[in-house]
């Protein structure tokens, strides 16, 4: 089979926040002092040139789908800072009209006036980390905003042109009840979002919750918060397409349903991850960029290579592929697989056999399709497709 170039999008990673929250795997650094936005500028761009003429005719001549600017906290750089960044992406890739550029803020980060700015400088949709409209709950998950914080810096974006946003949120969180997670729902309904990311609290390995945890809903209350929160989003007219996302009249993320779908993806800054594919030898890598600030700055000054790139075993494929394509409600054509991996469909039979047996995928023949059972026990389906099982 001959593997067919996907849509390419761009992953821009700001490292730093106001403070590390207790429950965050993420690449994020606590701010101290001044941070060096015009030296991470400069690297950011370097960073994306080097990758432009490593991957060569792998990547030169795509157009972008959608760009994402996410952290750590992207919003602690000002307008002017985005826009430099912005300007520079443009110089050297092409940028159809009308693409998708998504900021995440924290609410507790945006000054007065910044949203305007920001529409300015190219972004057309931005991702706000509420995770709670409960003060009590945002002081306990180490959050530097109140729920007032959030809903004025929600209201001052749609002030400034933006309808297009998306709402994080969170349940299960600690010694909260189902009311309490429905209460959050009705709070982020009420100012209308395009898109809400519903995902429950878990506990990540090298955080502070998992070297103290705090007391979290039992497993069957959780699932009982996704349910009832599920219900709820479906009712005010917000349709789920993947594991933990929600959106109305069809604004889905065009730069995460290209993750889900295996996507390529340039990812530049400090700690980014990126994916690419080379129809002309089959080829399909990752990318990993240095994941502390300063040495990252320190490459851009020395002009050394960001990170480093690695081939995806070609038995790993249909795990990764599958890993992406079952988080989405209605699944993949089929075909896709093929397309995305240069792999024939057979390298899917077994663990399509199994899933099918068991009820958790559809049997239907055209599609790769999780049903209800399927998403509920989403992790045991995707390691039927890990290469000791194929």
């Amino acid at each position: 089979m001959s593997l067919v170039t996907p849509p390419l999008s761009l992953y821009i990673h700001i490292p730093w926040c106001v403070k590390k929250c207790p429950y965050c795997d993420f690449n994020s650094h606590a701010q101290n002092g001044a941070l060096p936005v015009d030296a991470y500028v400069d690297a950011l761009l370097a960073d994306l040139d080097r990758d432009l003429r490593g991957l060569g005719e792998a990547i030169m001549g795509r157009p972008l789908r959608s760009i994402f600017f996410g952290g750590g906290t992207p919003s602690l750089f000002a307008p002017d800072a985005i826009a430099r960044i912005l300007d520079g992406v443009a110089a050297r890739i092409d940028l159809p009209r009308g693409i998708e550029v998504t900021l995440e803020t924290n609410p507790g980060t945006v000054e007065h006036g910044r949203f305007d700015g920001y529409l300015k400088a190219g972004v057309s949709r931005l991702s706000f980390g509420v995770q709670s409209f409960d003060d009590a709950k945002l002081r306990r998950l180490g959050r530097i905003h109140s729920a007032a914080d959030a809903e004025r810096a929600i209201r001052e974006a749609q002030d400034a042109g933006y309808a297009n946003f998306n709402l994080d949120l969170m349940y299960a969180l600690p010694e909260q009840t189902l009311d309490g997670a429905l209460a959050d729902i009705e709070r982020a309904l009420a100012l209308l979002p395009a898109h809400i990311s519903h995902y429950q609290l878990t506990l990540e390995p090298n955080t502070l919750f998992a070297a103290k945890p705090p007391p979290l809903p039992d497993a069957d209350s959780a699932w009982d918060m996704q349910e009832a929160c599920q219900q709820r989003l479906a009712e005010a007219g917000y349709a789920q397409y993947e594991v933990s996302a929600y959106a109305r009249d069809d604004r889905r993320s065009a730069h995460n349903l290209n993750y889900w779908t295996f996507g390529d993806y340039l990812g530049i800054g400090a700690g980014a991850h990126g994916k690419f594919s080379d129809a002309a030898s089959g080829r399909i890598a990752r990318t990993t960029k240095v994941k502390l600030p300063r040495s990252y700055l320190e490459r851009a000054e020395r002009d050394e290579a960001f990170g480093t790139n690695t081939d995806v075993a070609r038995a790993d494929l249909p795990f990764e592929f599958m890993m992406n394509a079952l988080r989405l409600n209605d699944g993949v054509a089929s075909p896709l697989f093929a397309e995305r991996t240069g792999l024939a469909m057979d390298a899917l039979d077994d663990g399509l056999r199994v899933a099918r047996e068991r009820g958790w995928l559809e049997r239907d023949p055209a599609r790769i399709i999780p049903t209800e059972l399927g998403r509920r026990w989403l992790n045991d389906v995707i390691e039927l497709f890990l290469p000791e099982n194929g």
